[in-house]
């Protein structure tokens, strides 16, 4: 891997608000980062404040309506951004803490309420209704290769279909964090507590687990190679494995604000339009080929805390930022 600096650059404009229902307001983008080493192209990385402050963004994704949504797990709230910074915030009637969100296969979005043990939907107009999950403590969510939303909870997998019937699943002796719809129909999820590892559940609730060499898996997602992508938190790594079973391991390499032998702590993990996997760490976001070659784009603000990553439908890598900063970050490879 060849390691150089890339320069990147930005065209700051005025944005103009877009939208008539909830509360809308426009953006001013700001240079937020550079690649620190790699061998891609220059990328442009800009940031949007969101108008909530302290909002806590969490979990992004993107919309059918060619938007991108993300939880507000601090203010109870829903959120959209437009390709070109555009914002509008939907409040949560509950007020309960947003958790994961993800586009449904009938074009609204759907996200967990973790604390409000509830499923929730939301329209690309604002419509929002809820499903109570009895106390399972929703996490993560997909939409499954049959139409319906899956999630993980508790001790276990939940599916829940367009008109809010909820079916469970135990994984026994696990916490179940992430989850994501494979190559092969299954649905794949990250496994945390006594074996650690990958697990894999059929639309009938079939169950296969999988051991990995390391300690922890954390994010999960379906790559363009078949294969399946997850983060390693502890050690510091980047996992692929077959649908039947098969594991890779790929360290990130250090950096000068994670050095070696400290773990840049790896988080949410996407599937880029460029074929390739992009991920967020600490005060970075990260990029690695099928191939295995990383390219790392550290977050100029000290205050930044990358937290979730999506593939945007303008071809660009969107993620959220919590911590001190409240903002959207916008990434073209």
């Amino acid at each position: 891997m060849k390691v150089g600096s890339l320069a990147a650059t930005a065209l700051v404009s005025t944005l103009a608000a877009c939208g008539n229902v909830g509360s809308s307001t426009a953006a001013h983008p700001t240079l937020g980062a550079s690649p620190s080493s790699g061998n891609a192209s220059p990328a442009t990385i800009l940031e949007y404040a969101i108008p909530t402050a302290n909002s806590a963004p969490w979990s992004i994704t993107s919309g059918s309506d060619g938007a991108l949504w993300f939880t507000e797990s601090a203010a109870g709230k829903i959120g959209r951004v437009t390709s070109s910074g555009a914002f509008t915030e939907y409040t949560i009637p509950g007020g309960w803490d947003p958790g994961y969100i993800a586009a449904g296969a009938d074009g609204a979005l759907w996200f967990t309420e973790y604390y409000g043990n509830a499923i929730g939907r939301i329209t690309t107009t604002g419509e929002i209704s809820e499903y109570p999950t009895g106390n399972s403590s929703p996490h993560a969510i997909t939409t499954g290769p049959d139409g319906a939303l899956w999630f993980t909870e508790f001790g276990g997998i939940g599916r829940i279909t367009a008109g809010g019937k909820v079916t469970e699943h135990q994984v026994p002796g696990k916490i179940v964090w992430a989850i994501t719809a494979g190559p092969d129909g299954a649905l794949w999820f990250t496994e945390g507590s006594g074996k650690k590892g990958i697990g894999r559940m059929t639309t009938s609730g079939a169950l296969t687990e999988y051991a990995i060499p390391s300690f922890e898996a954390l994010s999960i997602t379906a790559g363009r190679d078949g294969a399946l992508w997850f983060t390693e938190t502890d050690s510091g790594k980047i996992g692929r494995i077959t649908t039947s079973g098969a594991v890779t391991e790929y360290t990130i390499p250090p950096t000068t604000s994670v050095p070696a032998g400290v773990s840049p702590e790896p988080g949410s993990i996407t599937s880029g339009p460029d074929g390739a996997l992009w991920f967020k760490a600490t005060a970075m976001v990260g990029r690695l080929t099928t191939a295995g070659a990383f390219t790392l784009f550290t977050i100029r603000h000290a205050t930044s805390g990358p937290e979730a990553i999506a593939s945007g439908p303008d071809g660009a890598i969107w993620f959220t930022e919590d911590n001190a900063n409240s903002k959207i970050g916008r990434i073209t490879p």
